[in-house]
């Protein structure tokens, strides 16, 4: 049968539980996923003085055609979001300016340093979001920034990072959509610490200086995000879970949740429901942690599943900013960005062809039997038939057709570089 014929049996199939699959995919369509851009060059950069990876980053593998260029970086994401059905944004980082060959520091960033990306995104019909990159830098070799005990090595990162916030602002004027102007970093220590209090304080008190500068919230929201452990700061982070969820609590900031910033029995899926009853927005970097937070590419297992779920399921696509994190140079890395930006937008419209009202009321009149008859037997229901037509719908490939447009990609352009 032809994927229209699947679809329209498809429809039937969900129609008999009151879901519009029409009005599914009209929604899904509108559901932006910002998709970053340092999947493609290893968290490199162009910076003139280009630094190791550090921060307790780390990326593995030498897959050939990592992009070296801005030109180059572009182009590979153009290739991607030709795969990947749906309009979407483009995550940066200050690392990924573009001065012309001079030597520009950190704290002197400014918003020409990003024209280029901001012409492209306008040509792409795309959002750009923004991080401040408190890694890979000589101030940032002791794992310390914004609390760093050195007033002139913390002021160095408030104005990168307040400079960070203009070049959000930047992007959101420019290109009619917010930014989202992310703050995350690597501070803490390898062994435990003697003073947990003290640093944190430093920090609260390099935020209270970053967000004290007035920026229009209209063009740029600012987040904070946590981490439980890095690479030389196993035993203790400055900028933990709950120091950052009660600052952005009380100082009206949105609070990011990186699905690999947590301890192996943690859901970030649990989290979402308490995060949305005392927060308007909620933002996210979904990952893929394999015993760590190691960053994998984003698969369809059941904790994507559920993060979908618990979005789709609160009526909260609106409110909750779906970004993407991961690194992987093992694999062709044109390939990693459109498995995983397929995969986020598959975990959504699954959640969206589930009969998530009849669920509740179930639960409400504690009829668990049929709650969980009902979930697993949703779990075998033809959406990949929605899938199929939505992709065909939106103009890319359907099915694992995509990848031969990226062999013949690799072909071309990646092993000629």
């Amino acid at each position: 049968m032809s994927i229209q014929e699947n679809y329209e049996l498809a429809k039937k199939a969900y129609e008999k539980w009151g879901i519009n699959v029409d009005e599914v995919i009209e929604t899904l369509k509108n559901v932006p996923i910002s998709i970053h851009c340092w999947q493609g060059d290893d968290i490199g950069g162009f910076e003139v003085n280009q630094k190791e990876l550090s921060g307790g980053i780390s990326v593995t593998g030498n897959y050939p055609g990592k992009a070296s260029t801005p030109e180059e970086l572009r182009a590979d994401l153009e290739k991607a979001l030709s795969l990947i059905p749906g309009k979407h944004r483009i995550n940066l980082h200050a690392i990924y300016a573009e001065t012309n060959g001079e030597v520009v520091e950190r704290d002197q960033l400014e918003p020409k340093h990003f024209e280029n990306w901001v012409k492209w995104a306008k040509e792409n019909g795309l959002g750009l979001d923004y991080n401040p990159t408190l890694f890979s830098h000589p101030k940032a070799d002791d794992g310390l920034t914004l609390s760093h005990p050195n007033e002139e090595i913390r002021e160095f990162w408030i104005n990168h990072c307040i400079g960070s916030r203009k070049i959000g602002e930047y992007f959101g004027k420019e290109l009619g959509t917010p930014a989202l102007t992310n703050i995350w970093i690597p501070d803490g220590y390898k062994d435990i610490p003697s003073d947990r209090l003290t640093p944190r304080k430093r920090l609260k008190e390099s935020l209270d200086k970053i967000f004290a500068v007035e920026v229009d919230e209209k063009y740029n929201l600012d987040a904070v995000e946590s981490k439980v452990f890095g690479l030389g700061s196993e035993s203790y982070v400055v900028g933990s879970h709950e120091f950052y969820l009660n600052y952005a609590m009380k100082n009206d900031k949105l609070c990011l949740l990186d699905t690999g910033h947590y301890h192996p029995t943690e859901t970030v899926s649990n989290k979402i429901s308490s995060m949305l009853l005392f927060s308007e927005k909620l933002a996210l970097h979904v990952s893929r942690p394999v015993r760590w937070d190691s960053d994998h590419v984003v698969i369809l297992d059941d904790e994507l599943k559920e993060i979908a779920l618990e979005i789709v399921r609160n009526d909260a696509l609106d409110r909750v900013i779906i970004g993407l994190d991961f690194f992987d140079a093992s694999i062709n890395r044109v390939a990693a960005w459109t498995i995983g930006t397929r995969n986020m937008i598959k975990a959504l419209l699954s959640a969206m062809l589930v009969p998530n009202e009849y669920l509740k009321q179930l639960q409400e009149e504690g009829n668990f039997t049929e709650r969980l008859a009902l979930m697993e037997e949703f779990k075998t229901y033809p959406f990949g038939a929605v899938w199929d037509y939505y992709c065909e719908k939106m103009g890319v490939p359907v099915k694992e057709s995509w990848l031969e447009e990226v062999k013949a990609y690799e072909q071309e352009v990646l092993l000629k570089r």
